[in-house]
């Protein structure tokens, strides 16, 4: 009996039917163990020795996997192809040493990069050990990741109070963030004028061109910068007589991208389906780790975290056979298209992401896929095709015109394009991530050289230049990528992480930096500049390539970090506070003092008129206060006014009108956790704090009114003669009815919702499950598959949120999860750290599982274990 591990339980299944009964499959659920979330796990002054923390659900499976391999002949190491799954290896292995259960056993490494069987016999068939070069990488950059984190941090915690955390990548990504709005802040807008001409051929076929030149001069974009110089070419033009002077056509040919690698995928689902980052990966793992299909689980996909183009040799043949099954021979080139990688730090040669069986078409298999995973599987099986098709064939057409009138002349040009063979575009087109007009998608009429234009119309547009785009993820995976900085299958989370401290907002799609974020950038562009410089980043990065190569020491490479990086720390104790807020004072102006409407100096307290504004920090955070404190009281919260928005005002507290009932006051003030409405005075003021979206400036007497009367009252339901009601509670806008909760699109569903759409509402919910008072089980929201004992796994949404329930176990989702997202390995964990926690693992299995044993250690772990260490996190 041979013992294999792998990651998760979903492939151990899987992998076990591919290998018979003379193996047994273990996961190992990502890592097993990490350093502890505390001082002292990395020792840079005992030559960087590391202390790792198994935590209790970790432990458990360890001891079933060391049990397991007492009574094996060989110990089979199964994890992802990749660096965190080497490390994981090494880890298992060195846990088995230490238990010494191992003795003079075999140990193999085997990879594979699909679940598929013959990957899987194959790879078995051609063992390897364990590479410790790629385990020296990770020791690195798990000590470095921990090193500036954990030096790095309790320097914001003390000079930056509310700051978070700070990261190696993380940080840079942030910076980028800030740059981009700092940048969008500075920007002056322009106006400008373009002209165009709508043009007719001899034959009565119409086209446009547009202006290029005028009285001998070539214009650029932005020279046309008044009406009056617009209107005097397009009186010019109105007068003159037209004539083609040249006509050039030029077949060019488009050759196909490569496959996916991990980044491209993400940047094209985020374009073209409206993923993050995050689900991208989620929805990729479950095609990597496969889905039943004709009773058997098979992997849809080959491995989603690689910097690779290239494709197997097999899966060219494979591919290069379904282009002519599907799309004829035309479409077929000569020979095979080969591929390599252009990344300046890219990782293990791993193949691109492809389809495992290039026959299953996107058509064949929607059946069995719930609908994010049919479009994903279609995106790489498209891009996987069409990277070995034929190059589409264009014909790109300019035409140069010459207009005349007296003595005066202008240049005119006329650009088109013909696809004249489609080639890989019959299988995949780029989307592009703006909606620019392409004049090169027209399509031009025969025009030939030297023949005379009519005239139909000039058309005179004005313009402004506009400030570059937030980032989205795409662009800001695509813009770390170019710059080297973090690893593509690290992306995600590092994005997460961001989003989850509180320092960006996602908005319509696009990343905005919060005043959190901007003020810990600020902090580190001024005191740790070195850190966040995208140089400097980019060659650690490259440094740690060199290690997983085996040209660089890894504890040469953070001996040379850490030496000026503390040293660099160490100095920072000498700063003052105070010279922190002068410095972010000036440097974040535009978000700490906003122009005011009025033109007076925006450091000037609008409250006592003597006192200079500036920033403050407290316990929760920084904000905006009077240096007359404690003779002046104003404060505001930090951002009002950002990007434009009008002031909050007088300490925020505007009166907005009189509450036509009462005849009291209804205020608008600014609070330590944000800006509120309240009416009247003293303890018995009904206060109502403004829902996300809305801001201090777009307040007023009516809208205010809206906030203090909820709830509010929407009918009596149909069937049982409660009251319905709508209001906002702190996970958005609802409806509420008996007891039971049901969420609203927005904030101004909440106003203007009637009775027949609620009931529908609740309706929906009620056939999901919804949060509730009442005391039966919710309704399965999602079902994740078999616990290993035994027993259904299922996502449910409870009264204090969403859960993961599996028999008599309640595991609460963290902050922020999306149910829907939940996979089978996240919901293992979070039911074995429950179930560890409680002590009440053997009475939550599920009866048909009476017989197995504890899926919990006996006694709960002796501390509590740190936070999960998500497998690819940087």
């Amino acid at each position: 009996m041979d013992v294999v591990v792998v990651e998760s339980p979903a492939k151990a299944k899987t992998i076990n039917k591919y290998l018979g009964s003379g193996y047994t499959v273990l996961a190992s659920f990502g890592h097993v163990r990490d350093l502890p979330a505390k001082d002292g796990s990395v020792r840079p002054e005992e030559d960087f020795a590391m202390s790792w923390e198994v935590d209790g659900a970790s432990s458990k499976r360890l001891s079933d996997i060391a049990k397991a391999v007492k009574d094996a002949d060989t110990l089979i190491l199964a994890t992802d192809p990749d660096r965190e799954g080497e490390a994981i290896s090494w880890h298992v292995l060195d846990v088995l040493k230490q238990k010494k259960v191992l003795k003079d056993k075999p140990v193999r490494r085997v990879v594979f990069n699909a679940i598929t069987k013959q990957s899987v016999l194959d790879a078995m068939a051609n063992p390897r050990d364990i590479d410790a070069a790629l385990v020296d990488a990770y020791l690195a950059r798990r000590a470095l990741d921990y090193l500036v984190g954990f030096t790095l941090s309790p320097v914001l915690w003390r000079k930056l109070p509310g700051a978070r955390s700070a990261g190696r990548v993380q940080s840079v990504a942030l910076r980028l963030v800030c740059d981009r709005e700092a940048e969008i802040e500075r920007f002056v807008r322009e106006d400008y004028w373009q002209i165009a001409a709508l043009m007719a051929t001899p034959r009565a076929d119409d086209f446009e061109a547009r202006l290029t030149a005028f009285d001998g001069k070539k214009l650029q974009k932005l020279d046309i910068r008044s009406a009056e110089q617009a209107a005097d070419i397009k009186t010019m033009l109105e007068g003159a007589s037209f004539r083609a002077l040249s006509v050039e056509a030029k077949p060019t040919k488009r050759n196909p991208a490569p496959p996916f690698t991990t980044s491209t995928l993400q940047q094209a689902a985020s374009s073209q389906l409206g993923f993050s980052a995050s689900r991208t990966m989620q929805v990729a793992q479950r095609l990597y780790e496969g889905v039943d299909i004709g009773g058997e689980t098979t992997g849809l996909i080959t491995y989603m975290r690689t910097d690779g183009v290239q494709m197997a040799p097999e899966a060219i043949a494979a591919a290069r056979s379904a282009i002519g099954a599907e799309f004829g021979d035309r479409y077929l080139p000569e020979k095979p298209r080969f591929y390599s990688t252009k990344a300046k730090n890219a990782q293990e040669a791993h193949e691109a992401i492809r389809p495992t069986d290039f026959r299953r078409t996107p058509a064949s298999v929607r059946k069995y896929l719930d609908a994010d995973q049919a479009r994903l599987y279609e995106l790489v099986w498209k891009r996987a095709i069409a990277s070995q098709m034929n190059a589409a064939e264009i014909e790109r057409t300019a035409v140069e015109i010459e207009a005349v009138n007296g003595s005066r002349t202008a240049g005119l040009r006329a650009v088109g394009s013909v696809i004249r063979f489609d080639g890989y575009l019959a299988a995949y087109t780029e989307q592009k991530d703006d909606d620019a007009d392409d004049e090169e998608s027209r399509r031009l009429p025969e025009i030939k050289a030297g023949e005379t234009l009519t005239r139909k119309n000039i058309a005179v547009t004005q313009h402004t230049t506009e400030p570059p785009p937030r980032y989205s993820e795409a662009s800001l995976i695509k813009k770390m990528e170019e710059l080297g900085i973090g690893r593509p299958s690290t992306y995600a989370a590092t994005l997460k992480t961001l989003e989850d401290r509180g320092y960006v907002t996602i908005d319509k799609r696009r990343l905005k930096p919060e005043a959190k974020g901007r003020l810990v950038t600020a902090f580190l562009e001024n005191f740790f500049e070195r850190y966040v410089e995208f140089d400097f980043t980019a060659e650690l990065e490259e440094k740690l390539d060199e290690i997983s190569d085996g040209k660089l020491a890894w504890k040469d490479v953070l001996r040379d970090f850490w030496k000026e990086f503390s040293a660099h720390v160490d100095e920072t104790k000498e700063l003052r506070v105070t010279d922190v807020l002068d410095t972010l004072n000036e440097e974040l102006a535009p978000l700490v003092f906003p122009a005011r409407e009025d033109g007076s100096n925006p450091r000037i307290c609008p409250r006592c008129g003597s006192g200079n504004l500036s920033l403050k920090l407290g316990k929760f955070g920084a904000f905006v206060g009077c240096s007359n404190y404690p003779e002046c009281g104003y404060t505001r919260q930090l951002g009002e006014g950002l990007n434009g928005e009008a002031d909050g005002g007088d300490n925020g507290d505007r009166v907005l009108g009189q509450d036509p009932e009462t005849g009291e006051d209804i205020t608008l003030k600014s609070g330590r956790f944000g800006p509120y409405i309240q009416r009247g005075d003293g303890k018995e003021a009904k206060r109502a704090s403004l829902p996300k979206g809305w801001t201090p400036s777009m307040m007023d007497s009516e809208k205010a009114l809206q906030l203090l009367s909820l709830p509010r009252d929407v009918g009596l339901h149909p069937e049982t003669g409660k009251m319905i009601s709508a209001g906002i509670g702190r996970y958005g806008p609802f409806l509420l009815h008996d007891g039971t909760y049901a969420n609203l699109e927005s904030v101004e569903d909440v106003f203007t919702v009637g009775l027949n759409r609620a009931v529908t509402v609740l309706a929906e919910k009620q056939t999901r499950g919804g949060r509730g008072g009442t005391r039966s089980t919710p309704a399965a929201l999602k079902e994740l598959g078999e616990h290993p004992d035994g027993g259904a796994i299922t996502v449910r949404d409870g009264r204090y949120g969403p859960y993961v329930n599996w028999g008599k176990v309640n595991a609460t989702l963290p902050k922020g999860k999306d149910p829907a997202s939940v996979t089978l390995e996240e919901a293992l964990e979070l039911i074995a750290t429950k179930a560890g926690k409680s002590g009440t693992a053997k009475k939550a299995a599920p009866k048909k599982a009476a017989a197995t044993k504890t899926t919990a250690a006996k006694k709960p772990a002796a501390k509590k274990a740190p936070a999960k260490k998500a497998k690819k996190e940087e």
